[in-house]
């Protein structure tokens, strides 16, 4: 679907919104400064006296406001209007208002976009809207006032859904009517409902995507914003900051490999085979699986589900599932909600979102679901602040403080949190204990009920475990989240989305199957050795879709795998996605999908690779060679360079500076007296054997200038050692698509992080350099490169993991060769006025 008109409206509405909150507040006194001159039980605000209900109203504001701070409240009465109005805008447009009257526009044959001009309002004694105060509708009607009319009809219509759908409309009670937005009816460039009708297209609605990506696009500012800022996770900012929608044809490429492989291995003649588009047929030697007799039998979980994008679509094949079985229409809504789909969630707002999603879905079935109780079971996982003073005196749950302080900070540890039978039985004898002593007060039991469902939510075993989770590395996250995910996600704990991986596995039943979609080092990076060995030993890779950057809409390398929980050496696929594989749409094509090369390995096969990175595409000979030969990194370890934390200051190209104030040649031995910039290789196009020596640092008194004042300013730097100093050296850039290419440079030049090198810190070592290089840069070499790194990261570690097959001794000629292919490179690079040693150009 098109999400631009969404992308633009959203993170504007939500400003508009805020403020719209802020001059409610301000008008009732209940800004900060208003809070000071009135109190809580004020009977007259800034000269207005408040009636009855009005006051209170306002005190039940003004208790949250002092719970909550203003600035959080704000948000939050801000998005709880933007989710009500969109709630209302999708089901007016789908036909689902149970008044059958719409509520914000009027229907526009001759164009795409809805007039903004309500239904409701042409024949408002009629409407049919339980609560609807008619006298007062009356009243309005002969007096003319359109604006108080229609937020009354707005007000009982939100007060008539509260009753089906109460997480999006009855969550936060009636207090909040009195912050409705002003001047509703507003057609200028300040109205919000006007823009919501007249600047996103009819057609966006037909689509129960849109009420997720309007959730991602309202909080993208929010997490630009975190992410510039550099700033740790705090409960407040961990929710928006990792909320990521999941383009829906890796969704059902998730949900078809897993929920779809179950029920396909359980049946299969099935013609659901012929709806799954993404599926990937399993081998006549495939894993144990769950048996199950129906539909009814199978529990799928998403354990962060952000706005249940997963979930719905979990929900559409299910339904497949019931249909098959021939179950009556109208009865699949409410079994699939009440026995197949589980959601957990830490953002409430979010979880609003999965719940209203799933609800229209099951509409769309059953056209009388509103009628029928039936509510999603998507699970918010708030703290749970238990004190000396709620836990009974000897009760077990006292010495279980991992448990207790893991409560208190649910809002960040979510469904990360496992607890064990003992902590189950603990909170149920303090409950008991609890109801025989008087000198607890109803809230100690309420508090300790309310852990205890969390923790039963939290134990449950599912057929399926379905998820996108939050992508954080440790250095973001908050101080004591961070100690925790390192104490009780041990080889998991370098990213939450490791760490989801593992959980996964517990949340799941044996023989059942975890999909995630996550950033791709947990393939390659050393830091997640134990877990990938882990991974590979216990829950085999049934099917991994590895895709290049900007295929998942952020700038990384991401997978989407589905693991089997039950433990084998058989053969999973493995299939590489690229950006240009993509449509104009951002989908990928279910037809290009059946094309790509599929690879078969098995679990014991990436054991034979170095640190048992998942490198698909190595041949049998390929694997021999890194089980047999010695690497690079044996022969003449590489390392990266200079890391000076602000580019823009330290780094110049060499004719920005004085040239009296730069050395091009600079000795190893002592460099003592060096000019202030000095040459620096830092990246550039591709270029073989020499080049891209066009940049200089800022280097006076051996990088004082760099590095002195790093921690006072507080910059992440790293030096060079001092025998990696203006050595020869062979480098490469770090990061760019294609293919890697190796450069020489003699004695004189330093190196940044983001060019790694071969350094020859022994004259000894220049042979090696030399050959390392011929290496390096041979076909071969890059078939090894292309296996290890696909993307465009071409990091050190895993430069050093290369197979050097020979030697010096046994191929001198290729050591001359390398050194003429030098002098050519060198010769070319200086026929240009970009190299300082340029003379004049070859043509004159």
């Amino acid at each position: 679907m098109d999400t631009k008109e969404l992308e633009k409206f959203c993170p504007w509405a939500r400003i508009r919104l805020i403020d719209e909150v802020r001059q409610r507040c301000y008008a009732y006194g209940l800004d900060d400064a208003g809070r000071e001159e009135f109190d809580r039980d004020a009977t007259i605000v800034k000269g207005t006296v408040l009636s009855a209900l009005e006051r209170s109203q306002r005190s039940e504001l003004y208790r949250r406001i002092e719970h909550d701070g203003y600035a959080r409240f704000c948000e939050e009465m801000a998005y709880t209007w933007f989710n009500r109005f969109a709630a209302i805008r999708y089901m007016e447009v789908r036909g689902y208002l149970p008044c059958g009257v719409r509520m914000l526009s009027s229907y526009c044959e001759t164009s795409e976009y809805d007039s903004f001009s309500p239904d409701c309002l042409r024949m408002p004694t009629e409407l049919d809207l339980p609560g609807l105060e008619r006298d007062r509708v009356f009243d309005l009607v002969a007096a003319a006032d359109d604006e108080a009319l229609f937020r009354l009809i707005l007000l009982a219509q939100m007060n008539e859904l509260a009753e089906c759908l109460p997480a999006i409309f009855g969550r936060v009670g009636t207090a909040d009517a009195l912050l409705l937005p002003a001047r509703l009816l507003d057609r200028g460039e300040e109205g919000v409902l006007c823009a919501l009708v007249e600047r996103v297209k009819r057609s966006t609605w037909e689509n129960v995507e849109s009420l997720g990506w309007m959730y991602q696009f309202y909080n993208s500012e929010v997490k630009d914003a975190f992410f510039k800022s550099k700033a740790k996770e705090t409960p407040d900012t961990i929710g928006p900051a990792t909320q990521l929608f999941t383009p829906n044809w890796i969704v059902r490429y998730m949900v078809q490999n897993s929920l779809g492989r179950l029920w396909m291995l359980n049946n299969p003649g099935s013609p659901l085979r012929d709806k799954m588009e993404y599926y990937i047929e399993p081998d006549a030697e495939h894993e144990d699986f769950i048996k199950i007799e129906s539909p009814e039998d199978i529990s799928l979980c998403d354990p962060a589900c952000g706005s249940g994008h997963i979930l719905v679509y979990a929900f559409e094949l299910l339904a497949k599932m019931y249909l098959e079985r021939e179950y009556r229409t109208r009865d699949i809504p409410g079994l699939i909600l009440s026995k197949n789909l589980h959601g957990m969630e830490i953002d409430s707002r979010a979880a609003q979102i999965a719940g209203l999603a799933l609800a229209m879905c099951a509409r769309e079935m059953d056209r009388r679901f509103f009628n029928r109780g039936v509510q999603a079971d998507v699970t918010v996982l708030e703290p749970v602040m238990l004190e000396e003073d709620d836990l009974p005196h000897g009760a077990a749950l006292s010495k279980k403080r991992d448990l207790i302080d893991a409560l208190s900070h649910l809002d960040e540890v979510g469904s990360l949190l496992i607890p064990s039978e003992g902590d189950l039985a603990a909170l149920r004898e303090a409950i008991e204990l609890i109801g025989t002593d008087g000198l607890f007060d109803g809230n100690s039991k309420n508090k300790l009920e309310c852990a205890l469902k969390t923790c039963e939510i939290l134990a449950r075993r599912h057929d399926c475990v379905v998820a996108n989770p939050p992508y954080m590395g440790l250095r973001s996250l908050g101080s004591w989240y961070a100690d925790w995910v390192r104490r009780f996600y041990p080889g998991y704990s370098s990213d939450l989305y490791a760490c989801f991986i593992s959980r996964s596995f517990q949340f799941a039943h044996k023989g059942s199957y975890s999909a995630l979609v996550t950033i791709a080092t947990w393939t390659v990076d050393k830091g997640l050795l134990s877990a990938r060995r882990d991974v590979l030993s216990e829950h085999p890779v049934i099917c991994m879709m590895d895709m290049s950057p900007t295929v998942m809409p952020i700038a990384f390398e991401t997978t989407a795998t589905v693991f089997s929980n039950a433990a084998g050496d058989y053969s999973g696929t493995f299939l590489r996605v690229l950006a240009s594989d993509l449509a104009d749409s951002r989908d990928l094509r279910s037809s290009v999908f059946q094309k790509l090369d599929k690879f078969r390995c098995k679990p014991s096969f990436f054991h034979r690779l170095p640190d048992s990175v998942i490198a698909y595409g190595v041949t049998e000979s390929m694997a021999d060679a890194f089980a047999s030969k010695a690497t690079l990194a044996s022969f003449l370890p590489p390392r990266v360079g200079i890391q000076t934390g602000d580019t823009d200051r330290f780094i110049r190209l060499w004719w920005e500076v004085p040239s009296d104030d730069m050395s091009t040649s600079v000795s190893a031995n002592d460099y003592s007296h060096c000019g202030t910039w000095v040459p620096y290789k830092n990246g550039g196009d591709f270029r073989k054997w020499y080049g891209n020596s066009i940049s200089v640092i800022h280097w006076g008194r051996s990088g004082e200038f760099v590095f002195g004042t790093a921690q006072s300013e507080g910059r992440k730097v790293m030096d060079l050692p001092v025998n990696y100093r203006f050595k020869p050296l062979v480098s490469w850039g770090d990061y760019g698509l294609g293919k890697a290419s190796f450069r020489y440079c003699g004695s004189g030049h330093l190196f940044d992080v983001i060019e790694p090198a071969f350094v020859d810190t022994e004259r000894a070592a220049a042979v090696k350099l030399s050959y390392i290089q011929g290496f390096a840069n041979s076909s071969t070499a890059d078939a090894f490169i292309q296996l290890l790194m696909p993307g465009r990261h071409k990091n050190v570690r895993k430069m050093g993991y290369l197979p050097l097959l020979g030697g010096p001794e046994d191929s001198p000629c290729a050591v001359h060769l390398v050194e003429i292919l030098r002098d050519a490179a060198k010769a070319d690079w200086d026929s240009f006025e970009t190299s300082w040693d340029f003379k004049r150009h070859p043509l004159l």
